[in-house]
């Protein structure tokens, strides 16, 4: 994203900050030369293929400060790695917040891992700014907000589209047994409603230290389900999409869009053994040749070109990691020198009618102090053996 297009970003953000903010001391690990952050990533472990969000923010805010910073200050960006474990995600962020002294956290990336920290962050408050996950609780936990779609919307839409392909569609679902499982089964759930209730004949979940999900898959191929939905992170998904394929298994597919990725996903599954999952996004799908003429998506793909690996340039996730740096980026712009926890917070929370960098066209974000979802439109897209293909309108939320 080039550097107009943060400074029409910051006009749009700061004509919608609603009300004077008190000015507070500027928080911790803001300097006159720097704004020090961190974040909580899985840079090993069973999730270490979401390490792709980490080397993309860093590269982002590399990039930034190579065109002079935010506001005249250098974004010093700390990553911890937590494995994909909370207990090691707590000890990372106390380490991040007490001894490191950042001002915020930034994306923390993994559902369980990020909910285990909202206490810590919520009774210190600090920031917890833009975490990959999508369970939200505005009230309870004022001080975190979600970037992520939230899980159980998108996966109400898997459900309602399931019924209206089949109204008599038996249903299977496996899960992974935390948090982000356990929220896209809800919103499956609730997508059914009580009146199909009954075609959800099987739900199994799995453990993310568990080796692999072939067992389940096998089981729950046995129910004789024509639908299968797979709420699970990017390893586990690439081993249910290839045995459910392998077993000749000829279901409807569905996956979370926390594992619709190409590089680290379905090309692991096989692309052929990939064929028809349909998935829910708001991004554009940066390896869809229909977007390639699209300004921004030019600029993603010289950034990656620049920064990154070739793999990266068909990544969905390094463009979700790319579009978060740069809202946050737009946030501290709109913060100008009050750069205080309280008015870094505020200016988080006060978003209305934002289109980011490769959002799709009619998404726009927007949030409030009541309210703190950003995401609100989602449309479904189904891969084809090479690419991910959009069909159908956009869904509201």
């Amino acid at each position: 994203m080039s550097l107009r297009a943060v400074r029409v970003g910051f006009v749009l953000m700061a004509a919608v900050i609603a009300g004077p903010i008190a000015r507070a001391a500027n928080a911790p690990g803001v300097t006159a030369e720097e704004i020090k952050f961190g974040q909580t990533a899985p840079l090993s472990g069973p999730a270490s293929a979401y390490s792709v969000l980490a080397r993309t923010e860093a590269a982002y805010f590399r990039m930034i400060n190579e065109r002079g910073g935010v506001n005249g200050r250098k974004l010093n960006f700390l990553t911890a790695d937590d494995a994909y474990s909370p207990p090691r995600t707590l000890e990372q962020t106390r380490r991040l917040v007490e001894q490191e002294q950042v001002a915020f956290v930034f994306n923390g990336v993994g559902t369980a891992a990020s909910i285990a920290v909202r206490p810590y962050f919520n009774e210190n408050k600090v920031p917890q700014l833009f975490s990959a996950f999508g369970v939200f609780d505005t009230k309870g936990y004022p001080w975190t907000v979600p970037f992520f779609q939230p899980y159980d919307a998108e996966a109400s839409i898997y459900a309602k589209y399931a019924l209206a392909k089949n109204p008599n569609a038996k249903i299977a679902v496996l899960y992974q047994n935390d948090d982000l499982g356990k929220n896209y089964l809800k919103g499956f759930v609730d997508g059914l409603g009580a009146e199909h209730a009954g075609a959800l004949v099987k739900a199994i979940s799995f453990e993310v230290s568990e080796p692999t999900v072939d067992s389940q898959v096998t089981t729950l191929q046995g129910t004789g389900a024509d639908v299968l939905f797979i709420a699970a992170s990017p390893k586990f998904t690439a081993q249910a999409i290839r045995k459910s394929y392998d077993l000749g298994w000829d279901a409807m597919r569905f996956i979370a869009v926390v594992a619709a990725t190409v590089p680290t996903v379905l090309k692991p599954a096989g692309l052929e053994k990939s064929k028809g999952v349909i998935t829910a996004i708001t991004v554009k799908d940066v390896s869809d040749p229909r977007w390639k003429d699209e300004e921004d998506v030019k600029q993603f793909q010289g950034f990656v070109a620049k920064y990154l690996t070739p793999a990266d340039a068909t990544s969905n996730a390094a463009a979700y990691a790319y579009q978060s740096a740069a809202l946050l980026v737009l946030v501290l712009q709109a913060c100008g020198d009050d750069l205080s926890r309280e008015n870094i917070l505020a200016k988080a929370t006060h978003i209305e009618g934002l289109t980011l960098p490769l959002g799709l066209p009619g998404v726009a974000v927007h949030n409030s102090p009541d309210d703190y979802r950003l995401v609100h439109r989602f449309q479904l897209e189904q891969f084809d053996g090479e690419t991910w293909k959009l069909f159908g309108d956009l869904i509201d939320n």
